[in-house]
């Protein structure tokens, strides 16, 4: 199974893990939707739905960049209804768009507190209800949720509560909605990576621990791995990329460091029972 003419809906993929999931499945030919806010690029966050457009065109897809505030019902009903005008369906959905802030109670105002429940939560919620029809009627529907796997250690949630509730709101939403949608087949999975990635939010949050992370390529090649598996056969599960990838026979990671001479770093919200499964050696993060 390919994504040939497949329709994904990815929310913030003008850049980081969202743009590399779109251009994997550029490479075979897909419809993609870049929903996204940034239509200027900022010298912190390089990258727009345009420039977007423009890097999934020359990989072989089809792109269709909308202006996206997945806070706003109004916004995201109405992209979804020109995606549909445009390309007839959809056939994915990617719950990419994040906001991060890892600091603590007394750091964390209300109005960060907001923007990561409204983007992390609520636009992922929003985002799947309105997507549920168009998916309902697809061929191979998933729903694909950049979440972690649940756990409740509370080393989690000490240091940054508001982010953790809200990054574990979206594991929640693949929980319940997997159960829900499963008589309609549709598949409802989480992602996420066993080390730090090297994007615009890892070098602005956490500094040089972009020398220590992977490439988002490692979480594209996942993804891909995981959509174009049958959606009734795959459904709730809290997927890690490197987990996926040894499951579909990749080996040698080397490809994927950002430095291979640097020690990698485990992300957040990665147990240590799984991390002393993997053949990997990891730096943990200080809890």
């Amino acid at each position: 199974m390919t994504l040939h003419s497949k329709t994904l809906f990815i929310t913030g993929a003008s850049r980081g893990i969202g743009l590399a999931i779109a251009l994997r499945a550029a490479r075979d030919g897909a419809n993609i939707v870049v929903a996204a806010k940034t239509v200027e690029s900022h010298p912190n966050l390089p990258g727009t739905i345009y420039t977007a457009a423009e890097e999934i065109g020359r990989a072989g897809g089809t792109a269709l960049p909308l202006i996206v505030d997945v806070r706003d019902e109004g916004s995201v009903v109405r992209a979804f209804d020109e995606a549909v005008q445009r390309f007839g369906g959809i056939d994915i959905l990617v719950n990419n768009a994040s906001a991060i802030s890892l600091t603590d109670t007394p750091s964390t105002d209300m109005k960060r507190y907001d923007l990561m429940q409204q983007i992390n939560v609520r636009g992922t919620y929003l985002c799947t209800r309105t997507a549920l029809p168009y998916l309902s009627r697809a061929a191979n529907p998933h729903v694909l949720n950049l979440a972690p796997p649940l756990d409740l250690d509370p080393k989690w949630f000490g240091p940054h509560v508001a982010y953790s509730i809200a990054k574990f709101g979206m594991s929640l939403c693949t929980l319940g909605q997997a159960r829900e949608f499963k008589s309609l087949g549709i598949a409802v999975n989480s992602l996420w990576p066993v080390t730090t990635i090297d994007t615009a939010a890892v070098r602005n949050k956490l500094g040089d621990m972009a020398n220590s992370s992977r490439n988002p390529e490692i979480m594209a090649d996942a993804a891909y791995a995981i959509l174009t598996k049958q959606a009734t056969e795959v459904t709730g599960n809290f997927f890690l990329d490197e987990q996926v990838l040894r499951e579909e026979g990749v080996t040698d990671f080397s490809s994927y460091a950002r430095n291979p001479l640097a020690p990698l770093t485990a992300d957040y919200f990665v147990s240590d029972r799984i991390l002393d499964s993997l053949p990997t050696e990891l730096v943990r993060l200080p809890q």
